[in-house]
């Protein structure tokens, strides 16, 4: 028998949010971890909101929207607003009850340098960290790092002569976009900068490659299970991926403890080595002998630990790949390394999440009944 197709809205709802998410949903462990790593925020942000004044949107909600954002690729603050409308999902996720009226994305907007300068980010990052190495997820010992393009929030067409003396390009043609020919004009960062962005820097990561104003993310993994450890952004320069390295390969704790850092041919130099050694680090950096000798010999390549770390260290490309498709990381929406920081400190604190559900399900998957 046909069902009748009715077009009338019933008065009342009966159930709870609670009931309408499966208890197997995917989202359900994220949550658990998400409130834990916040109530060891809640001091801190008893200190930033201060006890005066009216109520604001609690921070608690607007790092859950954020954390949505990245999750589900919600490409603009707007678009997750309207989601958060009438996606039920969502709105279990953030903690607005079904009649609960949305905030405005300029919310978003009031309450980011509020955050930034909490250092909230970072904070949580080190909260998610603290739960994987309760549940004996992080390597002590072996760790790699890497560093990626950020596509800055700036385009081509803002990057001007900072000299009002330096050759101009011929006018453009009439329209509120106009096409500029930049052909035989030298640009560089010494003479130019970007309108948009002042600190967004002309960089190539590879030979051949396009030329884009980009900033620089670094992260640092530990080998056992491809976790993010330490997070950097930085200005895009020739020398940014190895001392950005040097930084956080310092702030590995354990002391005089040696441990191994692995990284790609590009780190292979004489200078960034022999640092790492200084450090009682091992460099288990690819050897790049394409053109010169490497800075890698033998007595770091006939030990067994050097192969697995090359295999392991390729893992970081997962990482960087679920930051720039996911969680809308290749090209950044905030301007300054402060702004881009926070949310690519953020990003990486997103990726563990997704990584220790994944790894806890397997291990209760494989765990004998």
């Amino acid at each position: 028998m046909r069902g009748e197709d009715r077009q009338q809205h019933e008065l009342f709802s009966y159930g709870s949010m609670e009931d309408r998410v499966p208890a197997d949903h995917p989202l359900r462990p994220i949550r658990g971890m998400v409130d834990e790593a916040l109530v060891t925020l809640s001091p801190r942000f008893d200190e930033i909101y201060g006890a005066e004044g009216r109520p604001s949107i609690p921070p608690e909600r607007l790092l859950r929207a954020l954390l949505l954002q990245m999750l589900y690729t919600v490409r603009s603050e707007r678009m997750l607003m309207e989601q958060l409308c009438y996606n039920l999902l969502f709105r279990w996720f953030v903690g607005l009850e079904m009649d609960e009226e949305v905030w405005h994305p300029t919310v978003f907007t009031k309450n980011r340098d509020r955050l930034l300068e909490g250092d909230i980010a970072t904070e949580f990052f080190q909260s998610i960290l603290r739960q994987a190495k309760q549940k004996r997820l992080l390597s002590a010992e072996h760790f790699t790092v890497d560093g990626t393009l950020i596509e800055a929030w700036a385009g081509q067409k803002s990057f001007q002569a900072k000299d009002d003396n330096s050759p101009q390009p011929p006018p453009p043609a009439p329209g509120s976009n106009p096409t500029l020919n930049y052909r035989k004009q030298k640009r560089s960062n010494s003479t130019h900068a970007s309108k948009t962005d002042p600190t967004a820097r002309l960089y190539k990561k590879t030979k051949g490659a396009e030329a884009k104003l980009c900033y620089l993310g670094h992260i640092l993994t530990e080998n056992r299970n491809g976790l993010v450890v330490n997070t950097r952004v930085t200005l895009a320069t020739g020398t940014a991926e190895r001392e950005a390295a040097l930084e956080m390969t310092d702030e590995i704790p354990g002391g005089s403890k040696r441990v191994t850092v692995g990284a790609d041919r590009a780190y292979d130099t004489k200078d960034f080595v022999q640092d790492l050694r200084e450090r009682k680090v091992t460099p288990h950096v690819a050897q790049n002998t394409s053109n010169r000798s490497s800075a890698i010999d033998t007595r770091t390549t006939r030990h067994a630990g050097y192969a697995i770390s090359q295999r392991k260290r390729k893992r970081v490309e997962e990482v960087f790949g679920w930051m720039k498709t996911i969680a809308v990381m290749r090209k950044t929406r905030h301007r300054g390394p402060d702004r881009v920081g926070w949310m690519f400190t953020f990003a990486a604190a997103a990726y563990n999440l997704v990584r220790m559900r994944n790894l806890m399900e397997a291990t209760v998957a494989t765990t004998p009944a």
